[in-house]
């Protein structure tokens, strides 16, 4: 009886051994490099030091993505999405804002800021870009598409610098709100200019975020290209794509298509 059972044993070891040894091998074509990201240390006009991840594909277009996290969170909040943009070829940069993470003030910093230091959060966000068109130039010679992805508190910056910077091409926002400790949006998308783009999301469970990006969708002008998203159950800020994960591919989608 023992002896059968060993002899069966063997059998199936063997059986697996023999078929992970002769698998015909995954086409080199279908396979995916891991993303790398390189931690990098900016500075912003008012000498505070952020602390990013740069997410490079070599060989990439001049197109460049900035991602500002939502509070508590940092910019690791963004890592499954910002891999998926690298290995669809965009150079991406994901901060911690000012008194998170690793940026100075941080992890806990913006727990006691004023109103006047969340809204100094837009220099972490001048500064993000003005790494992104660096970069971009030193690799093509050209400054390139830069596009903005924020998440509450970060989509509401990402939404101001849009509407302050013409040139800037669009943004992505996750659960913005109407203001927030002065960092206000309706103003902002009132600016928005005719060429740009901007794409709404917010979910019904989070009643303020999804009344917000009604108002916001509404006010922006004729002109501007705009889309917006509700979903029904997917919480706040990149809590959405932990619960949502397809949407990442909408959002990606909708990015490539402003090419």
């Amino acid at each position: 009886m023992k002896v059968s059972v060993v002899i069966g044993a063997l059998l199936l070891l063997g059986g697996v051994a023999y078929y992970f040894w002769n698998r015909p091998s995954m086409p080199e074509e279908a396979r995916i490099s891991p993303a790398m990201s390189q931690r990098v240390e900016l500075k912003t006009q008012d000498n505070v030091s952020i602390v990013g991840d740069y997410y490079s594909p070599e060989g990439a277009p001049a197109r460049g993505l900035l991602l500002l996290h939502m509070m508590p969170a940092d910019r690791t909040s963004w890592r499954a999405f910002a891999e998926k943009m690298e290995n669809a070829n965009w150079h991406v940069l994901a901060i911690d804002l000012r008194g998170h993470g690793e940026s100075q003030g941080g992890p806990n910093g913006h727990k006691s800021f004023s109103d006047v230091e969340h809204q100094a959060s837009r220099l972490d966000v001048e500064a993000g870009v003005e790494f992104l068109k660096s970069t971009l130039r030193q690799s093509s010679g050209q400054e390139g598409t830069i596009v903005l992805g924020g998440a509450s508190i970060g989509a509401n910056l990402a939404l101001q610098h849009l509407a302050g910077h013409p040139e800037a091409k669009a943004a992505f926002l996750l659960s913005p709100g109407l203001d927030y400790r002065g960092v206000a949006t309706e103003p902002a998308a009132r600016n928005l200019k005719p060429g740009q783009f901007v794409f709404y999301v917010a979910s019904h469970d989070d009643a303020y975020s999804a009344d917000t990006i009604q108002t916001l969708f509404d006010a922006t002008p004729a002109g501007v290209k705009k889309g917006i998203k509700f979903f029904e159950t997917a919480g706040h800020g990149t809590t959405i794509f932990e619960r949502e994960p397809e949407f990442m591919e909408e959002v990606l989608a909708w990015l490539q298509s402003l090419q």
